[in-house]
């Protein structure tokens, strides 16, 4: 995949200084400049969402985590194709 985004919904779409971090792996710490680019900006506080919460999210958040990163899960804009996975990951695993 290239490192660019492929049409992005224009209201997501960087703009000007906006900071654009390749996910290369299933965290999106692991193969990426993200930690560097965080505490360059001296962020201590994470918000995370996505898809596959079995998968990256929760890769993210122990990644974070071990990384001392306060964390915030959104989890009306998280999905996971074994709903009862993602419910144990929401209701229990997270908080």
């Amino acid at each position: 995949m290239a490192s660019s985004m492929i049409n992005p919904h224009p209201a997501i779409t960087p703009e000007g200084d906006d900071v654009v971090v390749v996910k290369r792996r299933v965290s999106a710490f692991s193969g990426s400049d993200l930690e560097i680019i965080l505490r360059a900006k001296n962020i201590r506080h994470l918000v995370l969402a996505g898809i596959a919460t079995s998968g990256v999210v929760l890769s993210t958040i122990r990644e974070a985590a071990d990384k001392d990163f306060q964390l915030t899960v959104l989890s009306d804009l998280c999905a996971d194709t074994d709903p009862e996975v993602h419910s144990v990951l929401i209701n229990k695993v997270f908080p």
